[in-house]
């Protein structure tokens, strides 16, 4: 077979036409896979040379194509790279002395950094190079399918009301779109534009009793699909204003009680006080003392008795002879005159104090002394004048 191929090949050289011309070829170009699956990077090439070929596999990645796998010199080497435990060549390139041209690669568990642009280019020793035809080229995609996504409600079910059922889901490649339905016993499909399946979202609008029940929504992509339900339970009332209603209502109800018992409280405190402050208060509207008419004569008769009296005093009486005025020119501080002693014949008490050193002691009258132990204040309510009475010498004349 090989000998046959070459004189073939000799005689293709002699008639000076070329049987083959280097050319990488691929399967498909582009190639999807579900991330943790395999997936096969289908590339052969064509060659009259039966040298060994220089094989190498690039990824075409920012910031820049970079080699992953090469064949070289009859040797496999793999780079350093994310893929280097999960790659290698589908088939071995030579086997029993012939060349398999087969230069396809696989991935094993591929995950979603993998997509990318894959190129495969091939050199011969003694071959024709045309440009660009040995080069192939393969776009892989890794699929993701998307996560178990979350079911939300917005809104408040209540009988008339209008709710949205919101679907998402965190990840996912292509993005998914959701469908919701209604479970059975009422099974129920839902359309555009009550559902946005784009968005995820489902409208219901005007709520009714008989509209709850369990509703489903999937998420679905080419890498497959995850449900997630929720429970809606229409109510005739809201339940929320409902508590909300019975909490204001104790709070009110609680701040009036306090209210009445704090006014309760403050009425009782102020008749307490009331009461107190009367007992120790001194009336207003009680009636003063009299003043004696006396008292309310004017000034002038005051200072005409004044006169009077010493005028009186003024008169000398023989040496021994008890001077009369020593009783009766006595004017007490509230203004009244004591007149002279009884003339019964009796003799009067002698109430002239004894001398001493030559000068008659001057006599207290006992009825004054009462009247000097009350203070002045007292005395000026009472409507006392106060008059100063001379002293009288042994003689009888004024000091």
């Amino acid at each position: 077979m090989g000998a046959l191929r070459r004189a073939a090949l000799a005689l293709a050289a002699l008639l000076g036409v070329s049987l083959a011309v280097l050319e990488v070829h691929v399967g498909t170009s582009l190639v999807f896979s579900v991330e943790g699956q395999q997936a096969v990077l289908p590339a052969w090439y064509t060659s009259h040379s039966q040298n060994k070929p220089y094989v190498s596999w690039m990824l075409n990645k920012n910031p820049g194509p970079f080699q992953i796998l090469s064949y070289l010199g009859g040797k496999v080497k793999v780079e350093e790279t994310d893929l280097k435990p999960r790659i290698g060549f589908l088939y071995d390139i030579f086997t029993h002395d012939i060349f398999t041209h087969n230069i396809s690669v696989f991935i094993n568990a591929t995950r979603e950094q993998d997509s990318g642009q894959y190129m495969c280019s091939v050199n011969v020793e003694d071959d024709t190079i045309r440009l660009d035809k040995n080069i192939g080229v393969i776009n892989l995609t890794v699929l993701v399918p998307p996560a178990a996504p979350t079911c939300q409600l917005h809104g408040n079910a209540v009988v008339g009301a209008n709710v949205t059922l919101i679907c998402s889901s965190k990840k996912g490649k292509p993005s998914p779109m959701y469908q919701w339905q209604r479970e059975p016993p009422t099974l129920q499909v839902f359309f555009p534009p009550a559902q946005d399946r784009a968005r995820g979202t489902l409208k219901l609008t005007n709520l009714t009793l008989e509209m709850s029940g369990v509703y489903v929504c999937r998420a679905e992509n080419q890498a497959g699909s995850k449900n997630c339900s929720i429970v809606l339970e229409v109510h005739s009332t809201s339940t929320k204003a409902v508590i909300a209603a019975a909490v204001l209502g104790s709070l009110g109800a609680l701040a009036t009680i306090i209210f009445f018992a704090q006014k309760v409280v403050g009425y009782r405190r102020k008749k307490r006080d009331s009461q107190e402050e009367g007992a120790n208060e001194i009336k207003e509207d009680a009636v003063a003392p009299k003043t004696p008419s006396w008292a309310r004569r004017p000034a002038s008769d005051t200072m005409s008795k004044t006169s009077t009296l010493s005028s009186i005093a003024g008169t000398r009486q023989p040496y021994g002879a008890r001077a009369p005025s020593d009783t009766a020119s006595i004017l007490t501080t509230t203004g009244s005159y004591r007149g002279p002693p009884p003339r019964g014949g009796g003799r009067p008490p002698n109430l002239s104090p004894p001398a001493v050193n030559g000068t008659p002691r001057r006599r207290q009258d006992p009825a004054a002394a009462p009247m000097g132990s009350l203070p002045p204040s007292s005395l000026a309510r009472a409507g006392a004048v106060p008059v100063m009475v001379p002293a009288q010498s042994r003689a009888g004349s004024l000091v």
